[in-house]
């Protein structure tokens, strides 16, 4: 019973990082229906600048904000000079330029930065906190505490304010919202301002756990996919329960069956879900009429 409790700890955790990732690709897929496969690496500049403005004396809250900030210009510069100018093209030629972007941002953060791991410190410190038998660590509340707080803003925003009305409307029909006077390029503007900031708070509540490195986004940005194909694509809800589905998946893979197959799941996640329901769990099936 310890032993699961402990991989049901691990799973919430690195599953909360994955719904924050999987959530960052909803609200640009909802604005846009943009897949934007350089999620990944708004999570990794978000952690990287936090650690390298603190290693230059700033002090760790201010590179935390100063590094959001980083990170929401470098999505707002994706979206200006990358996905606008290619407004109108099919999507398999905004998804390599999204992957063309990601590749870009990692060769750059290897030049700016180096290519070692590097970590943040605690911020409650590093003794477990023991629960049933397991153990967890202090900052692994803070990520699910961040995780859910960033949740319940966004949801907050969407519902109770007229520019989430906006992004709604935006995400229903962009062509509609055009028409009734809504600014639907700076409404898919800030949604890449958004997604970047949700990634690099990502990062930086998980780098105490994970540590980062130059190349860390990748991988992440695959998580994030298969968790919002998971929950749904265009799910925001979605993206949550298949972020956490899939970290509690993976830890108790990892933990019953090898450690060597545990980012072979998501893999087999996003398969399943092509295969079996390719809506998703809580996605809606597309409707066109002809």
């Amino acid at each position: 019973m310890p032993e699961l409790l402990q991989f049901a700890f691990s799973g919430l955790t690195v599953g909360a990082v994955y719904a924050l990732v999987a959530l960052g690709f909803t609200l640009i897929y909802n604005a846009s229906d943009v897949v934007n496969f350089a999620q990944g690496e708004f999570v990794m500049l978000g952690g990287m600048a936090t650690v390298f403005l603190h290693l230059a004396g700033v002090p760790l809250p201010l590179a935390a904000a100063l590094a959001i900030l980083i990170t929401v210009g470098v999505g707002l510069a994706l979206y200006a000079f990358a996905i606008d100018p290619a407004r109108g093209s099919s999507a398999v030629t905004i998804i390599i330029i999204t992957i063309g972007a990601s590749i870009f941002l990692r060769g750059v953060a290897q030049v700016i930065f180096d290519k070692r791991f590097h970590a943040l410190p605690h911020w409650f410190g590093s003794e477990p906190i023991r629960l049933g038998g397991a153990a967890i660590l202090p900052q692994s509340l803070v990520v699910l505490f961040g995780a859910g707080l960033i949740v319940a803003l966004i949801f907050l925003v969407i519902d109770r304010t007229l520019l989430g009305r906006a992004i709604l409307a935006t995400a229903a029909n962009r062509l509609a919202a055009r028409l009734v006077g809504i600014p639907v390029r700076k409404i898919v503007a800030l949604s890449f301002a958004l997604s970047a900031a949700i990634g690099a708070v990502a990062g930086i509540l998980v780098t105490p756990i994970t540590l980062t490195s130059y190349d860390v986004g990748t991988l992440l940005a695959l998580k994030g996919f298969a968790a919002a194909m998971l929950g749904g694509m265009g799910s925001a809800v979605g993206a949550v329960v298949g972020g956490l589905l899939l970290g509690l998946a993976e830890s108790f893979g990892a933990g019953l069956i090898s450690s060597k197959y545990k980012d072979a799941i998501a893999f087999l996640i996003i398969l399943g879900v092509l295969f079996v329901r390719p809506q998703g769990l809580l996605g809606k099936k597309s409707v066109e009429r002809v």
